[in-house]
């Protein structure tokens, strides 16, 4: 008791409090801008922790990080642009919600859920973070090449329209994460001399392009009288949060779950469980028809999970110093200078401090409702600006994003030659989602699948001969298979019908 009330001194004092406020409008500035995302932020304010005692430094970055990844759903949902990657996995469902002008309606759905999912994570980090950091030690490359894969079959899956066409989109993205230095080997593969591509394909520039250029390009494409921004924005914020969370209480549930568990595994992050969580509610939906076309269910449990995702994170990265995901990585390195030193022993001798970072958890998504209800009103305001001057805004802030990442020109002319591409894809029917997703994941599965062919001496079965490694396989390979087995299903039963006929 008495560790719990120091640890609360330190937390419940102006200075602290001042802090996450402050960091929250930070969180929700960069996170509305496309290309900025909620580990840029993070990384700008390292610096400004120097300054800070731990738990203000610490609540700066907890709550950066938590509101930045709810604020890339604002721009998604007013403009088709995610303000962060794992924004990207529902971008179109939100829009969908401001074209039928319920923007502030599908925004407020979104801030609750994930105001529910960061607390949810933070209850997991609380009560189970030593049992689900040692399973995820478990992992070695067999399992996360199996995860990799289920990752991007989920990008094809979900995606509207031909999955050959999705399918397509995904190979552009693997072949622009084979640029740079071989994992395996060293040596360079397609960077044709440039030396900026040594490190690879930076993926922020290429998501910048594909969404917010390529987005840019449509508008400018459309006649004079139509460039106007269309959205009708009547709802209240809150009006349809109650309604949603009693109808889909079970989603919020599963994807507050879903992401707290991916989470936890190293270098997975709220990227990917955004995606796996969208297909998971498109799979289990009564109604899977209606996603695509603004449906509430798939917003309340994917914003679920990229919260509970950014709480899981913290799991590894606390209890045995494994960052969980590049924002925890930037964290680590802070928690030393602090002398909070990740691992067992922080629980053990950490005291106060340790119950003082739990309440900054809990704090730091509380907090996300007010600002981001100020952030949702704000965003009416910024649509209702006409597009001849949002759109040379937006194009400004894309072009900074992609220079500040690595201060290179390169990574611009990549954003602009992705917009463009995209603009075309786009225009024949191609989406856009499983290129980045193809992007990220492609370094993983390429260096997953090499380590393990290398650990089993070129044994494929060996991908089967552990038992999280098989389940995860043998999930994979089923989702392959189903598409061909309900069309298998359907066949039988109207030729049944035909026979009986």
């Amino acid at each position: 008791m008495d560790a719990i009330l120091s640890g609360a001194e330190l937390v419940f004092n102006l200075q602290t409090l001042a802090v996450i406020l402050a960091a929250a409008a930070f969180g929700m500035f960069v996170g509305a801008i496309p290309g900025l995302t909620a580990t840029m932020a993070v990384a700008l304010l390292v610096p400004v922790t120097y300054f800070m005692a731990p738990i203000p430094a610490i609540a700066a970055m907890v709550t950066t990080a938590a509101v930045t990844i709810f604020a890339g759903d604002i721009p998604g949902a007013y403009l088709r642009i995610p303000g962060t990657p794992s924004s990207a996995a529902y971008v179109d469902e939100a829009y969908a919600f401001s074209q039928r002008g319920k923007a502030s309606e599908c925004l407020g759905i979104a801030l609750v859920c994930s105001v529910t999912g960061g607390i949810i994570g933070t209850l997991v980090l609380i009560f189970v973070a030593p049992s689900l950091a040692e399973f995820a030690l478990n992992f070695s490359a067999f399992e996360y090449f199996w995860l990799a894969l289920l990752g991007l079959s989920c990008a094809v899956f979900i995606s509207p329209g031909s999955h050959l066409k999705a399918v397509l989109s995904l190979c552009i993205g693997l072949s622009l994460a084979t640029v740079g230095l071989d994992s395996t080997t060293g040596s360079p593969r397609f960077t044709f001399g440039v030396t900026d591509l040594m490190g690879g394909v930076n993926f922020i520039p290429v998501m910048i392009g594909l969404f917010a250029i390529a987005e840019v390009m449509r508008f400018t494409a459309k006649p004079a009288d139509t460039q106007a921004v269309t959205v009708k924005d009547t709802g209240s914020v809150f009006g349809e949060v109650k309604p949603s969370l009693r109808k889909y209480w079970k989603s919020v549930l599963r994807g507050s779950g879903t992401g707290s568990l991916i989470g936890v595994l190293p270098g997975a992050g709220s990227d990917i469980a955004a995606w796996v969580s969208y297909a998971v509610s498109r799979k289990f939906s009564r109604t899977p028809e209606k996603f695509g076309s603004g449906h509430s269910e798939g917003i309340v449990e994917t914003s679920s999970s990229n919260n509970a995702a950014v709480s899981g994170s913290w799991v590894p990265a606390l209890v045995f110093g494994i960052p969980g995901d590049t924002i925890t990585a930037v964290v680590i390195g802070v928690l030393y200078m602090k002398g909070m030193n990740p691992g067992p022993a922080i629980f053990m001798e950490g005291g106060s401090m340790v119950y003082a970072l739990f309440m900054v958890f809990i704090i730091a998504n509380l907090v996300m409702l007010p600002v981001g209800y100020v952030a949702i009103r704000l965003g009416k305001g910024f649509v209702a600006t006409p597009t001849r001057i949002v759109m040379p805004i937006v194009l400004a802030f894309c072009i900074v994003g992609a220079y500040s990442i690595n201060n290179s020109t390169v990574d611009v002319m990549l954003m602009l030659g992705a917009g463009v591409a995209a603009y075309g894809l786009g225009r024949a029917g191609f989406p856009a989602a499983p290129i980045i997703l193809g992007l990220v994941l492609g370094g993983m599965l390429e260096k997953s699948f090499m380590s393990a062919m290398i650990r089993s001496n070129g044994d494929l079965l060996a991908f089967f001969s552990r038992p999280i490694s098989a389940s995860l396989g043998a999930l994979v390979i089923m989702i392959w298979l189903l598409p061909s087995l309900i069309r298998l299903t359907r066949w039988a039963t109207a030729y049944r019908h035909r026979v009986n006929a």
